[in-house]
């Protein structure tokens, strides 16, 4: 038998038999889309993550309160400081050398009304760099003007939501709203897209820090974020952010400065293991069918066993006959691998469609590895059947016995 019969041999068997066939193929096709279903959700909970720790900024650092030993959680969830971090800290960082610009924030929720209209928020107070250190948008109006920092001043910018929630279609700039017990006038709106991991912007108010700090008494910070000037600064302007913190607090290592490019590197290690603990759970259903394609094929020996018998009498090997049912096996296996692989595809692009800051796409390495296991989990488990076959007796099988 030529390659080109074994095919049309095959090919028709799988034909003859459908409902078995259709079995298989659904096992393997289910197998098989859940490992891109899963793997997909996983790369795309990773590149929302980074995507959203990217659009922090470049070349950032970030100061923390408190030390570098935790308490069991990420930060900030750090162990007991000393002292905050406050705003002297924090404009003691301008005078190093390979940093451009920093940010002080200080964070808080407060009630924010106009007119009747009253809705809960969180303000954050910062300064004039926030806006290029994060890079931010305007819709309107400006943002913080460059003043010295420990001066309060009672102006704020508005996130989207915000505005919307308060004005409506009416032109929120010069407008006075209260913010707790303060009034403060609206000199600039963000634009829409400013999101980021913790803080959706678009719900956020931004008033000058002093002016945070006297609205919630806190002379503390939240935190500090400080941009380097290159990437190759960052390591050399750590060091030095976390030697200038230590000489203003007496020589305690108090505070925690992570960068920017750690975090991506650590939520990306999170998640690709996180993605192949999923692809393994998901690779147990093929497993499952491929014990299913090992019990129908030892059926389907014993349906054909008059069949065997007469390969074997018109002059077939051994050897050709475990072909035979190999190749049935890896069809059976391929072709659900394939419809696996469109359903797979096709369940990742709805979940995209309902969520579509997940982006849904399943990782090369998982499609090349679902078709590949598939395929081989076919004919590992198609190979007792194939071998159960092959050693029929041609007098014994053709008897149907």
């Amino acid at each position: 038998m030529r390659s080109l019969d074994i095919l049309r041999y095959t090919t028709s068997s799988i034909v003859g038999y459908r409902a078995r066939s259709l079995l298989l193929l659904f096992a393997m096709a289910i197998g098989v889309a859940s490992v891109i279903l899963l793997t997909s959700l996983g790369e795309g909970a990773r590149r929302y993550v980074t995507g959203e720790f990217s659009a922090l900024g470049t070349h950032l650092l970030i100061i923390l309160p408190g030390r570098s030993e935790t308490t069991g959680g990420a930060p900030p969830l750090l162990g007991e400081t000393p002292r905050d971090l406050n705003l002297d800290d924090a404009l003691s960082l301008e005078r190093i050398r390979q940093i451009r610009r920093i940010a002080p924030i200080a964070v808080g929720s407060a009630p924010v009304s106009w007119q009747g209209r009253e809705r809960e928020s969180m303000v954050l107070g910062t300064t004039a760099d926030f806006l290029a250190l994060r890079q931010l948008r305007m819709a309107q109006g400006r943002f913080l003007p460059a003043m010295d920092p420990h001066r309060s001043a009672p102006i704020c910018i508005l996130g989207s939501r915000v505005r919307k929630e308060l004005f409506g279609s009416q032109s929120a700039l010069g407008q006075w709203l209260r913010i707790g017990d303060r009034r403060f006038r609206v000199v600039g709106t963000l634009g829409s897209e400013g999101r980021s991991i913790g803080v959706d912007l678009q719900d956020v108010v931004i008033v000058p820090v002093a002016s945070a700090q006297a609205l919630f008494d806190t002379p503390s910070l939240f935190r500090i974020l400080a941009e380097a000037r290159t990437a190759a600064d960052i390591p050399t302007a750590k060091a030095a952010v976390a030697r200038a913190i230590r000489d203003r607090h007496e020589g305690e290592d108090d505070v925690t400065v992570i960068t920017q490019d750690a975090v991506i590197a650590t939520f990306n290690r999170i998640f690709r293991a996180l993605t192949l603990t999923v692809a393994g759970i998901a690779a147990i259903s093929l497993a499952v069918a491929g014990i299913l394609i090992m019990n129908v094929m030892l059926v389907a020996v014993s349906q054909r066993t008059a069949e065997i018998g007469l390969l074997k009498a018109l002059g077939a090997t051994q050897h050709r006959i475990l072909l035979l049912f190999l190749t049935e096996a890896g069809l059976l296996s391929l072709a659900g691998a394939t419809i696996g692989l469109g359903l797979g595809s096709g369940a990742a692009w709805m979940v995209g469609e309902f969520y579509p800051a997940l982006p849904m796409t399943p990782p090369s390495w998982a499609v090349f590895a679902a078709l590949g296991t598939a395929l081989s989990i076919g004919l590992v488990f198609g190979v007792l059947p194939a071998r159960r076959a092959a050693a029929l007796d041609p007098v014994i099988a053709l008897a149907g016995r």
